[in-house]
């Protein structure tokens, strides 16, 4: 970060809806030096990009005076030119608690320097009340739940109170809507004076006055209750978008048992350094991500792939921090620090990416810059023209107005789009889809090709032991010796042996003399049995091969697999087949894609016999012996054809063609994935996760476009029935509150899609 450009990210706390963050966004834009800012309240973040010379302290106070609490996330970046001597605390009614395990990592109150706290505090009283419920705690113990609670007990009250005394009609009315207005028209206030005139608390604070002067007081009362429980409602729908990604967090156990000297010591989980050696006992969950140092067990990783059945797991296996050791007492090294970990950045990667927006999003902001004071325009032109123009009663038309002034506000509208996202971001990550923002997740339901790379990505990247055919000796000595021959070998078809043969429970010996000839293969002794594997070329200079062994050996090279011969003192024994298999789910994940329409085609490096005998058992295109260069040109291509292309590969070596691709994604394991390179990422190497991918993209347009026209449909609905005189000012606020609350409800119903099957999409 250099000294003249620098990022600062925070969290506000209480920022609940799509009206608190354009407040928010267009406050911190006022700031000298500040060049760019990103809200979001599905994430309730803002990221600042400024100037090294941006008074970040001025910033802080102006956000606060709206009555936010603005948190400085240590952790993830500049927190500008703070000082150690007071902090900006959050407005009554943003008792948000300290987050404690809510923001996976170090956090403090940003500071906006004493006399800027000193001044900014006194405003902030009782002003925002958007703290629609606490992240830590229940909704109803928040201060806005209980200003609620007391407008409706004021309301309650002057209902009954009028039945006993009718002469205190309407004054008594205008008593109950002052409980809940007086914090309302305090932000309208705050708002304007801040260069933002056009809120929804100004329309509430103009429509409720309004009633008041045409003897509405009634209703005026009514609405301003009705107006608290759809935000506070609004907040507690918003806040379990936010609480499904940030619930990651307490899969983590907060301590460790630590290995040290002979001794073991319960220490925390966030301490824990790389290559540490931990103890995870049968039922407890992983506090880091590690590799197994000793022990057999199961893992259940439910928490983290969202597959529901354990995994065998053994020494040198990769574990996740949150799954669940359930045979057997492991001891793990540790390979990442806590703020690393799978988990924590999963939850990192989701945040920045609700950070962002996608082309609906920003399209839906720039329309309700003008639609907010095009509905002003046409609430007073309902007020005034009918009286004015054609001798209307005042009292009827100016009613109309203001009713049609509450319908108006685009808090439906303009959350539509970000409550959607926010939900299908969750979801992906919950199960290892990762995509960074949403113009990732908006472009992915339009591919129309998926390029895949072969190995480690429609493979498994690493040769396993297909087929092993006995001749003078058993199928069985054939692995034994073999696997004898290869015992200490890190070569990959060495490791596919001796991988075979711990799979078949065969007892191991050890070969002396062993050495490699270049270009042929090993030699070595067992026992008094002198050995060699290699090629079957290098096999026929000591031996020779029969010809129905040698048109075998044919077959699986066209099969597109690597045959060793083993050939035991001077005669042949055996042979044995060995291919990067497809991975589990490869031909089900392209038929998954095909089934919505996507066509895939397989790019790859290796030969054209090995790549079509793979493209061939999964069903798609091959186009093999390929350089870096030849995938992005063929990416390009594709583009130039006119269809939208995925390239999927592991985002190292394919960097160019998955540049050049409309949506790259990488396909990875566990903390190696390449997500500094890729648009997206499947984070645990689930072909079918890519089909998931297009299908909650679908499934999301879907859902906006559900939203969009909840929000407009309703408000035109009550704009005709208001105008003709069959609705008034209640459904006018329901109308508003209502949409708000609707739309978030929708677009929460994208964190139940459970296994993200793509023929949903």
């Amino acid at each position: 970060m250099s000294a003249t450009a620098q990022k600062t990210r925070f969290r506000i706390e209480g920022m609940d809806c799509a009206g608190c963050a354009a407040k928010i966004d267009k406050v911190a834009r006022r700031t000298p030096g500040v060049n760019d800012v990103m809200v979001s309240a599905t994430a309730g973040t803002m990221v600042v990009d400024h100037d090294a010379a941006a008074d970040l302290d001025d910033m802080a106070k102006r956000v606060a005076s709206l009555g936010y609490g603005i948190v400085g996330d240590a952790r993830r970046g500049s927190i500008g030119a703070a000082k150690a001597s007071s902090t900006i605390p959050p407005a009554p009614g943003h008792d948000h608690g300290d987050d404690a395990g809510q923001d996976h990592g170090s956090k403090r109150k940003y500071d906006s320097g004493p006399a800027a706290a000193a001044k900014a505090a006194p405003e902030m009283a009782d002003l925002h009340g958007h703290d629609h419920g606490t992240d830590d705690g229940l909704w109803w113990e928040s201060t806005k739940a209980r200003l609620t609670i007391a407008c409706g007990a004021a309301l309650g009250a002057a209902f009954v109170l009028v039945q006993f005394y009718p002469a205190s009609d309407p004054w008594i009315f205008i008593a109950a809507m002052a409980v809940g207005l007086i914090p309302i028209a305090r932000r309208a206030v705050m708002a304007a004076v801040n260069g933002m005139p056009f809120t929804i608390e100004t329309l509430m604070t103009v429509a409720a006055i309004g009633a008041v002067f045409i003897d509405a007081s009634e209703e005026a009362a009514a609405v301003v209750f009705l107006f608290l429980v759809g935000e506070l409602l609004e907040g507690v729908a918003a806040g379990r978008a936010r609480a499904s990604i940030k619930a990651l967090a307490s899969l983590v156990p907060k301590t460790a048992l630590l290995e040290r000297d002979g001794k073991t010591m319960e220490v925390p989980a966030e301490s824990l350094a790389i290559g540490s050696t931990i103890l995870v006992r049968p039922g407890d969950r992983i506090p880091a991500d590690g590799l197994i140092h000793s022990g057999q067990t199961s893992i259940d990783e439910s928490p983290v792939t969202g597959e529901s059945v354990p995994k065998p797991k053994g020494p040198d296996d990769q574990v996740f921090a949150g799954t669940i050791n359930q045979d057997a007492a492991i001891r793990v090294k540790v390979t990442a620090e806590a703020q690393d970990n799978t988990i924590s950045r999963i939850i990192r990667l989701v945040e920045e990416a609700q950070e962002t927006k996608a082309p609906t999003e920003r399209f839906i902001d720039r329309f309700s810059k003008y639609y907010t004071p095009g509905v002003m325009v046409v609430a007073a032109l309902i007020a005034l023209v009918p009286p004015m123009a054609f001798g209307g009663d005042w009292n009827e038309w100016v009613y109309k107005g203001l009713a049609v002034l509450l319908i108006g506000c685009p808090c439906a509208l303009v959350i539509s789009t970000p409550a959607a996202i926010a939900a299908s971001l969750s979801a992906g990550a919950r199960r290892g889809m990762l995509m960074k923002g949403g113009a990732v997740l908006e472009q992915l339901g339009k591919i129309t090709v998926a390029a895949f790379d072969k190995t480690g990505t429609l493979t498994e990247g690493k040769p396993k032991v297909t087929d092993i055919i006995g001749a003078e000796r058993s199928e069985a000595d054939t692995l034994k010796l073999a696997a004898d021959l290869e015992t200490g070998s890190s070569h990959p078809l060495a490791t596919a042996i001796l991988a075979e043969a711990k799979a078949r429970g065969i007892q191991l010996g050890s070969a002396t003399d062993s050495r490699a000839i270049g270009g042929e293969g090993v030699v070595g002794k067992s026992g008094e049995i002198d050995l060699f594997l290699g090629s079957p070329q290098a096999a026929e200079k000591r031996t020779s091969i029969p010809r129905d062994l040698m048109a075998r050996i044919v077959a699986l090279n066209d099969e597109g697999k690597t045959v060793s011969v083993l050939v035991a003192d001077g005669r042949l024994a055996g042979l044995i087949a060995m291919r990067d298999e497809p991975r589990e789910d490869a031909k089900r994940g392209i038929q998954a894609l095909a089934d919505l329409g996507v066509s895939a085609v397989m790019l790859t490096g290796d030969n054209k016999r090995t790549a079509a005998a793979i493209a061939a058992a999964l069903g798609l295109e091959p186009k093999a012996e390929l350089l870096p260069q030849d995938k992005q040109r063929i990416v390009g291509e594709l583009r130039a054809a006119g269809q939208t292309v995925a390239k999927i590969g592991d985002g190292i070596n394919d960097a160019p063609a998955l540049a050049a691709a409309d949506v790259g994604i990488a396909m990875g394991g566990g903390t190696d994935v390449a997500l500094e390179t890729a648009d997206a990422a499947v984070l645990h190497g689930r072909v079918m996760d890519v089909a998931g991918m297009v299908a909650l993209s679908r499934a999301t347009m879907s859902n906006i476009w559900q939203n969009i026209t909840i929000a407009l449909g309703l408000k035109a609905v009550f704009l005709v029935t208001t105008v003709i005189g069959v609705t008034g000012l209640w459904p006018a606020i329901l109308a508003d509150t209502g949409a708000t609350v609707l739309v978030t409800a929708n677009a929460m119903r994208l964190l139940g899609r459970k296994g993200l099957k793509p023929a949903e999409g």
